[in-house]
């Protein structure tokens, strides 16, 4: 084991894994395959974000014909290039906040990073320093940077540094109880919150869609206790629940949306922030005491990263991919419950658009069952609260979404006779 391969896996009890490696060598359509010869259905869209599918001809066109052109230039200062520009038009014309800016960088956690500093920024701009507390929900993910671990409401992920929070100033609001979070609220007191930061659907916390009315809960009272509304669309983003942001699903108007993994398909690393006008309009006043917001990384802006991103776009317009969501969704809405219904290890079934879990009874190991799957053919991954996962790309068939449910249900109910 000590002398297994130099790369260490990522979220990895290491022990476990090694010598148990599955190595992805290529990749088509749905499909993936692997470097020992087998053809898996991949129905977690890699980590969630293979939506138009793996091996698209024309995404790598668009990167090619854009390193011939420009690899890259950053976009420092009173530097940009032209894919930046264009990608960024192209965001704003679609987000879910009017007359958005647009805050480029290398991926989801980075974007949670920038957002949560930006928030913070805000407040001390507007003369009221004490709001500095970032506020996340039970189960939340939002990435392992500083600020995603510290604002991680998975608890595994923020332990072991020594601290509760790596960034002392956050506290964990209900999974779905908005008078716990109101009480949470005026028990740490609206002038100390800068920010609430909320998944619409929470992936890795178990696909765990919000209850009824709870999301325009926190919107209230976020505008109620000026907190400012940060939408965490890593996940939701550009398509997965039928609209190209959950916030219009669910009638949100954020101050700040994070997003990456969708934008391209996750063919090259993209992420940043879609920001609300009263929170960029202060910068760009034209005095020399406008503040300065210091954000920025050296491939923030990446031009082959937004060659890629646009093209990912038309795709997803011209191929009505949205639309699809919404057809498969109809079909985990007929599956998962009649599942459910028949297969006794089964303790519950959740979807929103082409997101879905299964949770397993607790005498069964999700994760055990995850690697029965791949003996059959099939990729899902376990998900806090013993569930396993469902979000393969939009270009599924109307029979591989029914075959990979059914073959959840045998793979757990080969468990439960076991």
């Amino acid at each position: 084991m000590l002398d297994g391969p130099a790369l260490w896996p990522a979220q990895a009890h290491l022990p476990s894994v090694i010598g148990r490696q599955i190595v992805i060598e290529r990749g088509e359509g749905s499909y993936v395959y692997t470097s020992d010869g087998r053809r898996l259905f991949d129905g977690t869209a890699g980590l969630w974000h293979a939506n138009i599918g793996h091996s698209h001809p024309e995404l790598a066109q668009a990167a090619h014909e854009q390193m011939l052109r420009l690899e890259t230039y950053h976009t420092f200062n009173r530097f940009a290039n032209d894919k930046a520009l264009a990608l960024a038009e192209r965001l704003a014309g679609i987000a879910p906040i009017e007359r958005a800016k647009v805050i480029l960088n290398s991926g989801g956690s980075d974007a949670i990073d920038v957002a949560c500093k930006l928030a913070r920024r805000h407040w001390h701009r507007e003369g009221r320093p004490s709001k500095t507390v970032i506020l996340s929900r039970e189960f939340a993910y939002h990435g392992l940077h500083a600020y995603g671990t510290s604002i991680a409401g998975l608890d595994f992920n923020r332990e072991g540094y020594g601290s509760d929070s790596l960034v002392p100033e956050t506290a964990r609001i209900s999974l779905n109880d908005a008078e716990q979070v109101a009480d949470t609220i005026m028990r740490i007191g609206p002038d100390r919150i800068a920010a609430m930061v909320t998944e619409p659907v929470q992936g890795t916390g178990g696909v765990n869609p919000p209850a009824p009315g709870y999301l325009q809960a926190l919107q209230r009272l976020c505008r109620t206790h000026d907190i400012l509304l940060i939408v965490d669309e890593v996940i939701t983003g550009f398509g997965r629940t039928g609209t190209m942001f959950a916030s219009e699903r669910y009638g949100l108007e954020p101050d700040l949306v994070t997003f990456a993994k969708g934008v391209t398909s996750g063919y090259v690393p993209l992420g940043g922030v879609l920001i609300h006008p009263r929170i960029w309009e202060p910068f760009y006043v034209d005095s020399p005491a406008t503040p300065v917001f210091r954000h920025g990384s050296t491939y923030a802006g990446h031009a082959t990263a937004a060659a890629v991103a646009l093209r990912n776009l038309d795709i997803l317009e011209r191929d009505q991919l949205l639309s699809r969501v919404t057809e498969l969704e109809a079909i985990l809405d007929r599956e998962l419950p009649a599942l459910r219904d028949r297969n006794p290890a089964v303790s519950e079934v959740r979807s929103a658009g082409l997101l879905g879990a299964v949770t397993v009874a607790g005498h069964l190991s999700a994760e055990r069952i995850a690697d029965s799957l791949i003996d059959m053919g099939f990729i899902s991954r376990p998900l806090r609260g013993n569930s396993l996962q469902i979000s393969p790309p939009f270009i599924t068939t109307n029979d591989e979404l029914v075959s990979f449910v059914r073959a959840i249900d045998d793979a757990v109910g080969n468990a439960h006779q076991a």
